[in-house]
């Protein structure tokens, strides 16, 4: 059932409210995170692929045939609920006020000159201390 004008301009006036109020929630909203068909085609011929090379290594006693027909289902199956490559981390853009999207600023990656322990060992003290031990 479609929605009314009025449902469409609230949705609308929500839907901005939102993008001004948490613009990366937003953008992580706006995200298709669905999987092409044709990745579910490809997967289901190599597993059927997979499936032939099994029966026939097993019915030819040539376990090695059946062992790669099994690794070519595996990957397939794993291939089809794979999540894609995204081409970068991170939100797609900044929401202005007035509701336009930019891109982001680049950041420099910021090096950090102390070890991994010695952060652990100072949460560690910070906890104690909090605690009052």
């Amino acid at each position: 059932m479609p929605l009314s004008e009025y449902e469409q301009r609230v949705l609308e006036q929500m839907e901005r409210q939102l993008a001004s109020d948490d613009p990366r929630l937003a953008n992580t909203m706006a995200k298709r995170s669905r999987r092409p068909v044709s990745r579910y085609a490809v997967a289901s011929v190599g597993v059927l692929v997979g499936l032939l090379l099994l029966v026939v290594g097993a019915a030819s006693s040539l376990p090695w045939l059946g062992i790669v027909g099994f690794v070519v289902m595996f990957a397939s199956v794993a291939f089809a609920v794979a999540m894609p490559h995204r081409s970068a981390p991170g939100p797609n853009g900044v929401v202005d006020e007035d509701g336009s999207v930019r891109s982001p600023a680049k950041k420099k990656p910021v090096k950090r000159s102390r070890s991994f322990m010695s952060r652990i060992e100072e949460r560690w003290d910070r906890r104690r201390d909090q605690n009052g031990r």
